[in-house]
């Protein structure tokens, strides 16, 4: 017997491919707790689903996970105002729709799923909102766009435009136009769309978590990006996500952790080796992590 049901849910009929969710919903426990979990980049919740065990998992330990594509669609950027205000009344949907209210309610993601949780997190304290997350995580999220505008600057200065991942460039163009323009010409606006900004010194998103636990995991396999993508430092994750937590830390966050791996990120199909994935991230011991706080 197996230990969840999946509810696909449109919240459009006249949208299949966006603005829609899958429900993890436990069968055999009661439901303790809630969790938005997003994903990456071209994000589905089949494939999270296919990445991670976490989903399942949570609802055999009796978390009702879901897991939405936001009306941003696929392709979302996650911290712009538009998949924010979609996450948002996916939440507060979710919630009536379950009868959640009085649960607790956790929030994280992957890559580009993790910057939205953690910028849901930010927004959910400054705004007040009705469902503030316990706790909120991320897999290895990119946080400060203006370090990823640089960053991307340097790897087509290294590589060559004719040589350079498409993505790359692809993702200059799209922060350009999300965040209008470069941080040259509207670094508030960088500051304001990003969840953690090294170069701001008032540290302005960062400390609207001050109170919040918050977990980070990275794999920062310096080899691997050095040699199969000519990528250092600039270009990963691990210093948004050092940075942030040690920011938290010294703002007197004694649940701010970093989770650091190695050897563990794999994506399928196919168990291919990249440490930018969903693998890295212990199941067990997230869920573990999350109940620490599931106090109504």
């Amino acid at each position: 017997m197996r230990a969840q049901k999946l509810e696909h849910v449109y919240l459009s009929s006249k949208d299949t491919a966006s603005n829609r969710y899958i429900a993890v919903i436990p069968e055999k426990v009661p439901v303790k707790a809630w969790m938005f979990l997003l994903d990456g980049f071209g994000a589905s919740p089949e494939n999270v689903l296919m990445e991670s065990t976490l989903p399942k998992y949570a609802a055999t330990q009796g978390i009702l996970t879901v897991i939405p594509l936001l009306s941003t669609g696929s392709l979302y950027f996650g911290s712009d105002d538009a998949s924010q205000r979609s996450l948002k009344e996916q939440i507060e949907g979710v919630a009536k729709k379950y009868g959640l209210k009085d649960k607790p309610f956790f929030i994280g993601g992957f890559s580009i799923g993790g910057t939205c949780a953690i910028k849901y997190a930010e927004l959910a304290v400054n705004n007040n909102y009705p469902f503030k997350p316990k706790a909120a995580f991320g897999i290895d999220p990119p946080l400060d766009w203006e370090h990823y505008y640089r960053g991307a600057e340097r790897v087509i200065h290294l590589s060559g435009k004719e040589h350079v991942n498409q993505e790359v460039a692809y993702m200059i163009d799209r922060i350009k136009k999300e965040i209008k323009g470069t941080p040259e010409q509207a670094l508030g606006n960088f500051y304001a769309n990003s969840p953690y900004s090294f170069s701001d010194t008032t540290q302005s998103a960062v400390k609207l978590l001050a109170g919040t636990p918050v977990m980070l995991v990275s794999e920062p396999d310096l080899q691997w990006w050095l040699k199969e993508r000519g990528y250092d430092l600039a270009f990963i994750n691990i210093a948004d996500d050092a940075g942030f937590i040690n920011e938290l830390k010294h703002l007197g966050n004694k649940n701010a952790v970093l989770v650091t791996t190695f050897g563990k990120g794999y994506r399928e199909p196919g168990h291919v080796r990249h440490p930018h994935s969903w693998s890295i991230a212990d199941s067990s011991d997230v869920v573990q992590w999350l109940f620490r706080f599931s106090r109504p």
